[in-house]
């Protein structure tokens, strides 16, 4: 019997995780969670997977200079920024600000659900290590923003595109790709059809690390093998990075105390009329 649960335990934990992951690897993930969510609740589902090679240089930097400007460097976590958001949260309590990578945001989305537990954190861990150990970091960027939420219904980057501003992901300006990822700490809350005083200074304030972080920042580091010129790399963004406000910086899983969420933007209010039934647009490539 002990045995019995002891494989179990082996193949939900470890087994069949390692072997989805894998498959993700070459794959696209088929549903998250957190689209199913949206689907059930009546919101419907909007998404266009895309090619990493059909995704704009100018949407890659804009999401590390918003939400992970060392991705390309760590192995999953970032331990800097988790002690600099312990001390922070500890300053203002009223306020939770967390350092939750790129990768890690794509193992909660693609692998979890929403929410905040310590047991969901523990599966994220988890999910993080193997997709750090079994994707490149390119898979790893392609992946996220082919499914991270960026407003309403829509999901990745190439529905974003097409609904926001019209244009193909690959078509996305400097500017557009700044104000896409100015709603990611909370893209049903920030709105980018609509964008308000807040999501033009997190905007301008992306756009502002893009300059600083330089174009070329993900290839740079992507075919540089030289571990000296790397640290180097690492060394003149964390510098530039320290030019910035402290204040200025909102990662992803930032929650607003309540009086800071009422003077920030208000709720999103599509133009459209909601559907009366969940609808589901998918353009997979065959």
């Amino acid at each position: 019997m002990i045995r019995k649960i002891l494989l179990w335990s082996f193949l939900m934990v470890v087994a069949m995780p390692v072997a989805y992951v894998l498959l993700l690897k070459w794959v696209d993930p088929p549903v998250t969670m957190t689209q199913l969510g949206s689907l059930f609740e009546g919101h419907g589902l909007r998404r266009d997977y895309v090619d990493f090679s059909e995704m704009s240089p100018n949407v890659r930097l804009a999401v590390m200079a918003s939400e992970d400007q060392l991705f390309p460097d760590h192995a999953g976590f970032d331990f800097k920024s988790i002690q600099k958001a312990m001390d922070y949260n500890k300053r203002k309590p009223g306020r939770v600000r967390g350092a939750s990578t790129i990768s890690q945001q794509t193992a909660k989305n693609v692998f979890l659900w929403q929410g905040r537990s310590w047991v969901r954190k523990g599966f994220e861990v988890w999910f993080t290590f193997l997709i750090e150990t079994l994707w490149s970091k390119q898979r790893i960027l392609e992946v996220y923003l082919n499914v991270i939420e960026m407003g309403p219904c829509k999901f990745g980057v190439g529905a974003a595109a097409q609904d926001y501003f019209g244009v193909s992901a690959s078509r996305l300006s400097r500017e557009q790709a700044a104000l896409i990822a100015a709603c990611l700490p909370n893209p049903n809350k920030y709105s980018v059809s609509k964008p308000g005083p807040y999501m033009r200074r997190r905007q301008t304030q992306i756009a502002r690390l893009m300059g600083l972080i330089g174009d070329g920042y993900f290839e740079r580091y992507s075919k540089d093998t030289d571990s000296k010129v790397r640290e180097e790399e690492e060394r003149r963004v964390e510098k530039k990075l320290e030019e910035i406000p402290e204040e200025t910086l909102l990662p992803q899983d930032e929650v607003l105390s309540t009086d800071d969420a009422e003077q920030s933007e208000k709720p999103v209010t599509e133009q459209t009329e909601p559907a009366t039934e969940p609808t589901i647009t998918d353009s997979l490539p065959n």
